[in-house]
């Protein structure tokens, strides 16, 4: 009596041939890779040895009374383009708060396309959906970045400025006659020198320097970048303890230009960004001083944590590739007590 014939379930099945795993591995990491610096290349400009390099803002235009200046002081004439996650744009918002200019120069809120790679206008406006299209507008054939913030003439629909530094410049001194806060100076001229020191100092170590952390191409560029940027956070850290502001008893345009990257600190930059020696908020100093720029009138509207999150985790893909947004942080911490009001600088 011949054996039944097993069924097919019940055959042997042959071993197929796999590839070795550490093939697997080093075709993955190469091609990963290649295409990782690919897109930085895009993303990030680098030098030879791997450091990220900011480009020239392009539009230096001024606003003024002169009489020979194109763009003279007016409320209702300029416009600012700005996106809630960028701290270069979040300056200028800033400042408008602080000098009380919202019924003098309006608003127009931009935010990242994670597919086209650009600024996308909230809602259409001069026929523009893209900031890319306001620039050709601003300037046919225009070959530059087209970044935010963006200082507008609406009379001749141009750009005036798109330099954040130079930007909140201008609010501060040049449109004092429709202000509500008129009287708050942050570019006096007795603090000038040391408020360009600082400027100077916080733009190269901190501003830029945690981009450079994140955009980082080689462990030595990230390496100077992160020593020179903890450097700084811990010189600022020991001067605000004697100190209530960078420049004395008053904020100035370099507290203004270093909040916006202490706001973001914890939440972006300590970890997507590798800036992860220290939270600003467990500084001794920082952490209050923080929190008291947070809570002087006006700022904390200008303030959108879930966008500062989905415009980083959301739409840096090199950094981020499954584009997963933590959901932990809040600004709670930002509210409470900071008790700086008490420290009385001498001078």
């Amino acid at each position: 009596m011949s054996q039944p014939t097993p069924s097919l379930s019940q055959q042997p099945k042959k071993k197929g041939k796999s590839l070795p795993s550490g093939l697997i591995i080093k075709t993955g990491k190469f091609v990963w890779t290649t295409m990782w610096h690919l897109m930085m290349s895009n993303l990030a400009p680098r030098s030879k040895s791997g450091e990220y390099i900011r480009p020239i803002s392009q539009f230096r235009n001024s606003i003024g009374t002169e009489e020979n200046n194109p763009y003279p002081p007016s409320a209702g004439r300029y416009r600012l383009y700005a996106g809630l996650g960028c701290p270069w744009a979040h300056r200028t918002l800033v400042l408008r708060a602080l000098k009380g200019l919202e019924d003098a120069i309006s608003v127009s809120i931009v935010s990242p396309s994670p597919n086209e790679g650009i600024w996308i206008l909230n809602q259409q406006e001069k026929g523009c959906r893209t900031v890319p299209e306001l620039y050709e507008l601003a300037e046919p054939g225009y070959k530059g970045r087209c970044t935010v913030p963006i200082l507008w003439d609406e009379q001749t629909n141009t750009i005036v400025n798109n330099e954040s530094a130079e930007i909140i410049v201008i609010l501060n001194a040049q449109f004092n006659e429709f202000a509500t806060n008129a009287s708050l100076e942050l570019y006096p001229e007795s603090h000038r020198e040391e408020i360009d020191r600082w400027n100077e100092k916080i733009y190269h170590a901190v501003n830029n320097g945690v981009y450079r952390c994140g955009f980082a191409q080689t462990q030595e560029a990230y390496d100077k970048a992160c020593n020179e940027l903890f450097a700084a956070l811990d010189e600022i850290d020991s001067v605000l303890e004697t100190s209530r502001y960078l420049c004395g008893d008053g904020v100035t345009l370099a507290d203004v230009r270093l909040f916006t990257t202490l706001f973001r600190f914890d939440v972006v930059y300590y970890g997507l960004f590798k800036c992860d020696r220290q939270r600003i908020k467990d500084y001794k100093n920082l952490g209050a001083y923080l929190r008291d720029l947070y809570q002087l009138p006006g700022v904390a509207d200008t303030c959108d944590l879930e966008s500062v999150k989905r415009d980083y985790y959301g739409n840096l893909f090199p950094l981020n590739p499954g584009g997963i947004i933590p959901r932990g942080s809040d600004v709670t911490n930002l509210l409470e007590p900071h008790h700086r009001e008490s420290i009385v600088t001498y001078s």
